[in-house]
């Protein structure tokens, strides 16, 4: 099959490689629609220990794609079945998944190699997070079931309420998808960012009611609060860009006795400051939550099937295999929110 290898940092490359045979509890999969991510590009730009273990690795882990081939033992799919697996699964019985903590599993078993025509999913992955698709969801549409994931573990975490004023900094993808789930839950929405192709979005795809432009208004902090009640602040402020030096600024921004959701990841030994008096005497929630688990995946597809979440709208455009690298560049010029490679077309 052809499959884009990753070499390291800025170096893969598309070649001729052997599709994995299934082992028992294993299933391959015809890759219908992967799609770019944002941990992709960082990947691509810098590496990542620990989604790319050993090189050459496979590369990308969003995808959907039809059944090919199941190992021994695998009951639940059969060849030609539409499907949708996560990338990871928890083991179950580690310190965490004995209390529920799946997100945090100290063994969880993580899946690369949707940039290529199959992909062999893990027997793990197989029983506990792949999932048949409804007859009417297209590919490209159950591709996002991963970041979505993600994004629902997030928003249901944080308990929004209805009528909350949820501020978020960093439309990305995930802070896009973030701020859809807050409307889903009644809030009033607040997004702020830069690329005025987000900023489009963050009209046309979550439906904020009201949208930054933070090349005109530079100072977050006040124009938040001024959408808030009274000004007080905003109920929930979301971190959705993995900056300490706007975890800092966001920190500012939520009233006493909101929550502050730092839900993008800053860079490996990362550190921020906050003023102690106003977290503590001001009563406020501090939060991150990492990853997804098996249930949040499950909803995450529900969202999309029934049509709640058009994630379709996130799609920039449709590449084939060969320019994963292209669309690599694109992300870091600002150019793109999600491509769709169609290995199989």
């Amino acid at each position: 099959m052809k499959a884009i290898q990753y070499y390291g940092p800025q170096n893969i490359k598309l070649e001729e490689v052997m599709v994995k045979p299934p082992q028992e509890g294993e299933v391959v999969v015809k890759v219908m629609a992967a799609l770019t991510c944002g941990t992709d590009v960082k990947t691509f730009r810098r590496g990542h220990p620990v989604l790319i273990k050993n090189i050459p690795s496979g590369f990308g882990h969003e995808f959907s794609g039809i059944v090919e081939k199941v190992g021994r033992s695998v009951e639940e799919f059969k060849p030609g079945d539409r499907v949708v697996a996560a990338n990871s699964a928890p083991c179950g019985e580690c310190f965490f998944c004995r209390r529920g903590e799946y997100n945090l599993c100290e063994n969880l078993n993580l899946l690369n190699g949707a940039y290529a025509e199959y992909i062999t999913v893990p027997a793990r992955i197989v029983k506990k997070n792949m999932l048949i698709l409804p007859d009417h969801l297209a590919f490209e549409h159950a591709a996002f079931c991963e970041p979505l994931a993600n994004v629902v573990h997030g928003v249901e975490r944080t308990g929004i309420k209805p009528g909350d004023s949820v501020g978020i900094i960093g439309i990305g993808p995930i802070g896009l998808m973030f701020a859809r789930l807050a409307k889903l839950k009644g809030a009033r929405v607040i997004a702020a960012g830069r690329n005025p192709l987000k900023l489009k979005m963050a009209d046309e795809f979550a439906h904020a009611d009201e949208i930054i432009d933070l090349t005109k208004y530079p100072n977050p902090e006040k124009i938040f609060k001024s959408f808030s009640q009274e000004e007080k602040g905003l109920d929930i402020a979301v971190e959705c860009v993995g900056l300490p030096e706007i975890w800092e600024r966001i920190f500012t921004c939520v009233r006493p006795g909101g929550t502050v959701h730092f839900f993008g990841g800053c860079k490996s030994g990362s550190t921020v400051t906050f003023d102690t008096t106003k977290m503590h005497y001001g009563d406020i929630t501090m939060m991150s939550v990492f990853h997804h688990t098996p249930k949040y995946f499950r909803m995450a597809l529900d969202y999309i099937a029934s049509g709640k979440v058009e994630v379709e709208k996130l799609i920039t455009a449709t590449l084939p295999l060969e320019k994963v690298e292209y669309a690599m560049t694109q992300h870091i010029e600002g150019k793109a929110l999600k491509f769709l490679i169609k290995p199989n077309n």
